[in-house]
């Protein structure tokens, strides 16, 4: 009996120790929050650095190049037009080069060309010009230009125009030499080629064999004249040869003019073929055998050189290599500043 009296285990459970330790969780899980939150703020500000560090090294860059670019043009302006930009008073003769390709791309264009002419004319020193050559042809437009303004700066300056030839002069540089006073050569140069040609390549037959058809649209019966790729009309190889034809006869209408009596026609010269400098003498497409020194001394009777002629120098090089690395660089980081999705 006494034992009832006694209190069981569970009327002394003390609910205590439980609210405890709910207490006790709360602030860690705060604590866990807070420091994840932090975290996360971290590397966000992290990320927004970066950005504006690399932004910052694109806009540095870009100014960089532009300042670089801006100060090669300056000094291609100011340094970059020509060897002989200053005047020599002293009698001298005066040297203009045309070496490789006549091209607007080239060395050899006429802008160039013209450019260095006008000077040599113009300086009081010079008491004639003469251009060595040493080309293969090219363009007959540039030729052209060149051929009108060399007889106009012959007739405006009163000073003879001497053409003296190395390896090759054809084609193109014949049609330049054709307006000179007199042509040099030397015994195995080449000279002549007085023709003209349009090339290319016809893909058509081959086409047939792979199965691979051709599918061109055009407004304009022969918008797609010439395309490689589809057989040219009888009506458009009558166009082109036509074409060819005119420029042929301007041709050789500035070498009759050019060479006037001295010139001996025969069906072959205006064929397009080409001679030693021994036979075009003899056809009087030249004038005798000289190199520059030679001309110098002995034409012109001004020992003296002067090169006017204008080079691509290193000041213009660096300009164009710049100016093509800008575009690329301002391409990829214009790229950079795109969205994209990845």
């Amino acid at each position: 009996m006494q034992e009832e009296n006694n209190p069981t285990p569970v009327d002394n459970v003390n609910p205590e120790p439980a609210s405890s330790s709910a207490a006790n969780s709360k602030p860690v899980a705060d604590k866990a929050v807070a420091w994840e939150r932090e975290t996360l703020e971290r590397l966000v500000m992290a990320q927004i650095d970066e950005q504006r560090s690399a932004r910052r090294w694109r806009i540095g860059f870009r100014f960089f190049w532009i300042l670089l670019v801006l100060g090669v043009l300056w000094f291609t302006f100011h340094h970059g037009k020509n060897t002989a930009s200053t005047a020599h008073p002293t009698a001298h003769t005066a040297l203009i080069e045309i070496q490789g390709e006549i091209d607007a791309e080239a060395n050899a264009n006429a802008e160039w060309i013209i450019d260095s002419m006008r000077q040599a004319f113009e300086d009081e020193g010079s008491q004639a010009v003469v251009l060595r050559i040493n080309s293969p042809g090219g363009s007959p437009v540039q030729a052209g230009m060149i051929s009108d303004e060399v007889k106009r700066l012959k007739a405006l300056h009163q000073k003879p125009v001497y053409v003296v030839v190395e390896e090759t002069c054809a084609s193109a540089a014949y049609y330049i030499a054709a307006s000179s006073d007199k042509i040099f050569v030397d015994k195995a140069s080449i000279v002549g080629s007085i023709g003209v040609l349009m090339d290319g390549f016809g893909f058509t037959g081959l086409m047939d064999k792979v199965g691979v058809e051709r599918r061109l649209m055009t407004a304009g019966e022969n918008k797609g004249f010439l395309d490689p790729f589809s057989n040219p009309t009888k009506t458009q190889k009558v166009h082109a040869q036509n074409l060819l034809d005119q420029i042929h006869q301007q041709f050789i209408a500035v070498v009759r003019e050019g060479r006037g009596d001295r010139l001996k026609e025969t069906p072959e010269v205006f064929s397009g073929l080409f001679w030693s400098g021994q036979q075009a003498i003899e056809l009087g497409l030249a004038d005798g055998y000289g190199s520059l020194d030679s001309v110098a001394r002995d034409v012109v009777k001004a020992e003296d050189i002067v090169d006017y002629t204008r080079q691509d120098n290193v000041a213009e090089r660096l300009a164009k290599r710049f100016g093509a690395a800008m575009g690329e660089a301002m391409v990829k980081s214009s790229l950079h500043l795109m969205p994209s999705i990845r």
